[in-house]
């Protein structure tokens, strides 16, 4: 009986080791067997807190980019226990503005022109002379007629003028103005002949300098002129004079005037005038300050640009010992006018 229960011990025991020898040797006939899994590794007993105080360090990460250099004014331990912030370094997908800023050489200048090489500088020379005259370097001319009217007040017909000659290119140029008055039927109350050097002194503003000679009824003098005439702000034409005569009298005048454009053809032109003188003249009937002063309004038509007739009204008036001089000669210290004449220039 013992030796029965022996055998069928032993015969359990083969049995149950067949599967196990199976499944041993059955891996070596298959080719994608699943590896064993590795063990996780132990989590490490470092939290950034920790770290952060300097009590432990936290486990490096694996990457494929090397480490980054320290910065020198922050080290790392500085920088972990919060002491300092390290400096911010381009990524390796840095471009544009984020790249750092290079010493690489600067680029060779442009070579000369490419005409020389084919034609030689000295025959291109004349051509760039050309072109140089035809793009701002050229002499120009104007002549312009301001004015040309007849005034009518009070049954008394008067005429005044206003003439500017210009010869030049946009610096430097040679300018003549003449401007006078009187009355029809006696002789010419006054004018003026200027001869100025201009240079312009701004895009906007030229420096003239020059002589003015007045011939009329009154006593003739010649003045060293200076002043400034351009375009102000807004497009308000101005200009102002200072004179020096030969007889030691010190004058001045100072004028604008601005064209408003009602429609493409009828402009309309406010214009003032203030003359000053430094001392009385009484051979002159010219006293010292302020002298006399003109506002006029004026209404033109532009036919064409190089002329327009025009319509207008003018006041003029004189002030202190001026006033004083006119009215013991028998003169009106104030007078309005009615105008009517043209404007051209070619």
């Amino acid at each position: 009986m013992i030796r029965l229960l022996s055998v069928g011990a032993a015969f359990g025991a083969l049995i149950a080791a067949v599967p196990a020898l199976a499944q041993a040797h059955g891996g070596h006939g298959q080719q994608g067997a699943s590896p064993t899994l590795a063990p996780k590794p132990a989590a490490s007993g470092c939290t950034p807190e920790h770290a952060a105080m300097g009590h432990c360090r936290m486990p490096e990460a694996k990457s494929g980019t090397p480490p980054a250099a320290d910065d020198p004014d922050c080290p790392a331990e500085h920088a972990r226990m919060g002491h300092c912030t390290p400096k911010a370094r381009p990524s390796e997908e840095a471009a544009g503005t984020a790249l750092p800023a290079g010493d690489a050489p600067a680029p060779r200048p442009v070579a000369a022109n490419y005409a020389d090489s084919v034609w030689g500088a000295d025959a291109m020379q004349p051509a760039r002379t050309q072109l140089r005259r035809e793009h701002g370097g050229g002499t120009f001319s104007q002549v312009m007629l301001d004015l040309a009217e007849v005034k009518i007040a009070q049954g008394r017909e008067g005429y005044g003028f206003e003439a500017n000659v210009w010869y030049g290119g946009d610096i430097n140029r040679v300018v003549f103005k003449a401007k006078g008055e009187g009355e029809f039927g006696e002789a010419m109350e006054g004018a003026e002949l200027t001869g100025l050097y201009s240079r312009a002194i701004d895009p906007y503003f030229n420096l003239q300098a020059g002589i003015r000679q007045d011939v009329g009824a009154g006593p003739d003098r010649t003045h060293a002129v200076i002043g400034v005439e351009g375009l102000a702000p807004y497009w308000f034409e101005v200009s102002g004079y200072l004179y020096l005569s030969t007889e030691g009298e010190v004058t001045a005048s100072v004028a604008g005037e601005y064209d408003q454009r009602l429609t493409q053809r009828l402009i309309l032109q406010p214009k003032v005038e203030f003359d000053l003188s430094a001392q009385d003249m009484p051979e002159l009937g010219i006293g010292s300050g302020l002298t006399g002063a003109e506002f006029g309004l004026r209404l033109r038509y532009e036919v064409a640009r190089e002329f327009a007739p025009y319509v207008g009204v003018v006041h003029e008036r004189k002030f202190g010992r001026t006033a004083d001089y006119a009215r013991a000669a028998g003169e009106d210290r104030a007078s309005t006018n009615l105008v009517m004449g043209v404007r051209a220039w070619f």
